[in-house]
């Protein structure tokens, strides 16, 4: 099974939010090939952006990253498709279209607007009580 993470997954373990524990089951499920991970280029970015100044070792966590999944560049057809869906959120536009483009069988995300007509989305904590239980 092939599954794209949204970057707030990450963002999740990094932080050690409210859903790092169920994160964290998954970035070591995909760690450990069980199943494919995937992620947009773009994401690596926000990452990196997002977690500099307050995360010491966070290139080699983005380097860790960029070893275990599957890393997607956006293209122009994508970056077009992203902007004809009827959704005010862009990256995540281009993250499901990312995900298409990948055909990953579902989206991991714990934004419950993420827009996703085609592919199966699960919240972190529902992933994991539907396939690492």
């Amino acid at each position: 099974m092939k599954i794209f993470v949204d970057t707030n997954i990450f963002l999740d373990l990094i932080f050690k939010r409210e859903n790092f524990e169920s994160a964290l089951l998954i970035f070591n499920a995909i760690e450990k090939r069980l199943y494919v991970g995937a992620i947009l280029d773009i994401s690596l970015l926000n990452i990196d952006y997002i977690a500099n100044k307050q995360v010491k070792d966070i290139k080699d966590f983005l380097r860790l990253v960029n070893t275990i999944f599957e890393v997607v560049g956006g293209t122009n057809k994508m970056f077009d498709d992203a902007l004809s869906i009827q959704n005010d959120d862009l990256e995540d536009n281009l993250q499901y279209i990312s995900a298409k483009k990948l055909m990953c069988d579902v989206i991991v995300t714990n934004d419950k607007k993420f827009y996703s007509e085609e592919i199966e989305k699960f919240t972190s904590s529902a992933f994991v009580d539907r396939y690492l239980k």
